[in-house]
């Protein structure tokens, strides 16, 4: 039996979390027969209530690894000096974290878009994923987005001396493929869609939230507070947002229901899809049952069966586009970083399908919605080819994972 790790997981809160493992459980599991894959949960109780029959699958919950001070250290590596730059993990593992290491035949490093730079440097995971490397098992970059990290030159040979350490690295989109052959240098690079594209959902009864019929279906619409956030204007979005909303139904003939994808699961309103959404559902309230909002308790399997129902979806979130994309819905996805662009460009092509954050407005929503509706019947086609393909592409990668296993 092959036991596994995965790094750079901490909750489900975030479903497009809970989508990468359990895709990538399943993946290994159809690759391998029964398996033992570790995922680390900062509150294994609640984690496992996401997925209560996860042992079926060979899940075990442990421990999240991640040392007090280490917020800390990464803001330190955020000073102008080089040397802070440049220095490895400064803390130990535990022993437990060194117990299950060494029961495992590799190491997934997962969680999308850990090695992508937004102001800080990656030193956590890369710090994780160097535990494993100097314990001798193999380290492989799963299903990742990449940034170049050109804002950090100083960082960047440390960084390109990691990625060589690694036994593979598997990235999502093109874009990353690109800086790492590129921009790093690195060998053993391989491209895979986002494994969460095989992703199996699971149905739910949409009665009590799914809003009044309307003549043309239901828009599936997801914005984040991340949005708002790197938007640069307060309370911005969500006001063109709910002026979009009010357009689309008055004008249009849709109903909307809005759809969480990132909702801590102890209740926290830090970061939180299903709160920020609400906001807008009450500027929209006299829209009576035309908006709704989908409850936010359903998991990633749920969640997507939620989105497969709607006729159409605009996002943020990346993985509530990847949900609408593989269930073959004409999609927006709205980019506040560059792996959306990397994604959509790998199925789509150079079609208009990315909103870009410094465009983001109820016009511009309006004229990507009216993309849609217009181009529907040819963006259905591209994605029965293009998600069919993708899913081929990931079972290649997973045999190349076997091989590369095999031949330890």
């Amino acid at each position: 039996m092959k036991k596994f790790y995965l790094t750079g997981q901490k909750t489900f809160g975030n479903r497009g979390c809970e989508a990468i493992v359990r895709s990538t459980v399943a993946l290994l599991k159809r690759q391998f027969g029964c398996v033992t894959v570790f995922v680390p949960s900062d509150n294994i109780d609640l984690d496992k209530a996401q997925w209560p029959d996860h042992a079926e699958s060979g899940v075990v919950f442990v421990p999240f690894y991640y040392p007090k001070l280490t917020r800390y250290w990464v803001q330190a590596q955020r000073l102008p000096f080089s040397c802070i730059k440049q220095m490895d993990w400064p803390f130990s593992p535990s022993s437990e974290l060194v117990r299950t290491l060494e029961s495992v035949d590799a190491v997934l490093s997962i969680g999308g878009d850990m090695y992508t730079y937004e102001g800080r440097l990656p030193s956590w995971i890369m710090g994780l994923d160097q535990i494993a490397i100097k314990m001798g098992i193999p380290v492989i970059l799963w299903g990742a987005t990449v940034s170049d990290f050109n804002k950090e030159p100083e960082f960047i040979p440390k960084l390109q001396h990691h990625f060589e350490s690694m036994a593979l690295k598997v990235v999502r989109e093109s874009f990353s493929e690109k800086i790492l052959l590129d921009e790093f240098k690195t060998s053993n690079v391989l491209r895979m869609p986002d494994s969460a594209f095989t992703l199996q959902s699971s149905k739910v009864n949409v009665e009590k939230f799914w809003p009044e019929t309307s003549e043309n279906g239901v828009l599936g619409l997801n914005v984040s507070p991340l949005v708002e956030r790197f938007s640069g204007n307060s309370g911005g979005v969500s006001r063109q947002t709910a002026i979009f909303i009010r357009e689309i139904v008055s004008t249009r003939g849709m109903s909307v229901l809005l759809i969480p994808h990132v909702t801590p699961l102890d209740g926290g309103s830090k970061n939180n899809d299903y709160d920020y959404l609400h906001s807008i559902l009450k500027k929209v309230s006299d829209l009576g049952g035309k908006v709704q909002i989908m409850n936010p308790q359903f998991n990633s399997v749920e969640t997507k069966y939620v989105i497969s129902q709607c006729r159409y979806f605009i996002g943020a979130r990346t993985h509530a586009t990847i949900a609408a994309i593989s269930s073959g819905l004409p999609t927006i996805s709205i980019a506040y970083s560059a792996k959306a662009k990397g994604i959509n460009a790998d199925i789509f092509g150079n079609e208009p399908v990315v909103l870009s954050l410094n465009n983001l407005n109820a016009d511009s929503l309006i004229s990507a919605f009216d993309f849609l509706v217009n181009n529907e019947g040819r963006l259905i086609a591209i994605l029965n080819e293009k998600i069919k393909l993708a899913r081929e592409d990931i079972y290649q990668v997973m045999n190349e994972l076997e091989k590369r296993l095999l031949l330890r």
